[in-house]
């Protein structure tokens, strides 16, 4: 098939372009960017800075390094927005996606920072970040191994074992297990106040409190928890709060472990499935092509930048990356497509992790409150895995597949001491519930062959007609 013909066909493709206000190339005035650009600040500014919040909550550092953390996740965000939307070379998908702070790495790098601190963390993340690059120039082969049927199994794990951490926060985090505090009526109740209210905003119908549902939920819990005396401002004083923060490439150093390295090399294969979703989304809500030329090389630069993008949160010290989907949403609310507005987003992110207040006001956020919105962003995560696996055709083998990979994965979340008389490196790869179920299903899946839902009910209608 000649070119002209290729360009054509992808033009023919069905979009939602008659529902945009402004297109992918066009650039919107000044105020309508603006404006643009703070509701998608407003949908992924607390998705950037609750994983590192949650990591080094978990990881008890001091109050300086949290502030440095969530400063610095901003600022990689940033720059990895503007890889995406600018597009350089094969690198990026040049549309308006906008890049955050990953949660489905949370677990792992949690493990891995009790294991060996942030020099294994941010050394193993850099050095598995390749393996998202590879899969987006073998994207073509990988999709029969990795079928939505096993990135759903994967997601789900992944919601499933970060509601224990959502629930850790809710009665206090670490820190209130150490001196007695830990489900205390008053980290409770400061928790069901904000799940309650960020519910309550979800269900609103004006679009801006939907959009600021979370935000406003944290804003009333830190109001509440502030009332009750758990917000300590005096450790703020320590810190120069009104300096700026100079990135540091790796301030923290490096070091690896091939037992970490394997957990996330899966968790970044994961992620590629992701991304291929979102830039799909993406390009159908922005009236771009779903197929032919253009679109390959989209999803394949954007999964690349993905993976780039990622190594380069680690070299600024901060954590993996991953487009984010609700940005998707935005776009179809305010039907601007324009990815000129990425650059905005971009430069907004990267002015607050410059500024240090930022970080160490969110830092100073007690658990409770952090809690009661992650408790249901974390559900959301699991809902979204059960959305892709029940999108499947689920007959016999499928479900033999679904079962072996929970019961395994779930298994060994809820029991980690099965592995207790297991050698170390089988234990340290395995000891994580996503890891091991998710190899488990990628083996399964290979092992009793399971076809695709789409292909199979596409067959269906072949023999139909």
């Amino acid at each position: 098939m000649d070119i002209q013909t290729e360009t054509a066909k992808e033009k023919s493709t069905p979009t939602a372009s008659s529902d945009l206000i402004y297109g992918l190339d066009e650039r919107p005035p000044f105020k309508d960017a603006l404006f643009a650009a703070l509701q998608h600040l407003l949908a992924i500014f607390v998705g950037i800075i609750t994983p590192p919040l949650i990591i080094c909550g978990a990881l008890k550092t001091d109050l300086a390094t949290t502030g440095f953390m969530v400063s610095m996740a901003l600022f990689a965000s940033g720059l990895s927005t503007i890889i995406q939307c600018k597009k350089f070379g094969p690198l990026g998908c040049g549309l308006l996606c906008i890049q955050g702070t990953s949660f489905s790495f949370i677990g792992p790098i949690i493990t891995a920072g009790m294991q060996g601190g942030l020099p294994l963390i941010f050394g193993c993340c850099m050095a598995a970040s390749p393996v998202e690059m590879i899969v987006s120039r073998t994207f073509k082969y990988m999709r029969h191994i990795i079928t939505p049927l096993v990135s759903g199994i994967v997601v789900l794990l992944i919601g499933l074992s970060l509601v224990k951490v959502g629930i850790v926060s809710c009665g206090g985090g670490y820190a209130a297990m150490d001196n007695g505090t830990f489900g205390s009526i008053e980290n409770i109740g400061i928790a069901a106040i904000v799940l309650l209210s960020v519910m309550f905003f979800n269900r609103c119908k004006n679009k801006y409190l939907r959009m600021g549902s979370i935000v406003l939920g944290l804003i009333l819990g830190y109001a509440v928890a502030f009332a009750l005396g758990k917000v300590d401002f005096s450790k703020a004083m320590s810190t120069d709060i009104w300096a700026f923060n100079i990135p540091m490439p790796f301030k923290y150093g490096l070091d690896f472990d091939f037992s970490v390295f394997i957990a996330l090399a899966l968790i970044y294969l994961i992620t590629a499935i992701e991304a291929t979703g979102d830039v799909t989304a993406n390009s159908m809500i922005s009236g771009e092509p779903i197929e032919g030329d253009l679109y390959l090389k989209r999803v394949s630069g954007g999964v690349l930048a993905d993976g780039f993008n990622s190594c380069l949160a680690g070299v600024f010290n901060s954590f993996p990356n991953s487009i984010f989907a609700q940005n998707n949403g935005i776009i179809q609310l305010t039907g601007v497509a324009s990815r000129y507005v990425g650059y905005y987003i971009a430069a907004m992110l990267i002015l607050l992790g410059l500024f240090p207040i930022v970080g160490i006001a969110f830092s100073l956020m007690p658990d409770p409150v952090l809690g009661g919105a992650t408790l249901l962003m974390f559900g959301t995560v699991a809902a979204s895995g059960i959305r892709i696996i029940s999108s499947q055709t689920i007959d016999r083998k499928a479900s033999l597949v679904l079962a072996v990979s929970l019961a395994i994965g779930l298994g060994v979340e809820l029991m980690p001491n099965i592995l207790e008389q297991a050698p170390q490196a089988i234990k340290s790869i395995f000891s994580s519930g996503i890891t091991t179920g998710g190899l488990t299903a990628i083996l399964a899946n290979a092992l009793i062959h399971v076809k695709e839902g789409n292909e199979e009910r596409k067959k269906e209608r072949e023999i139909v007609d």
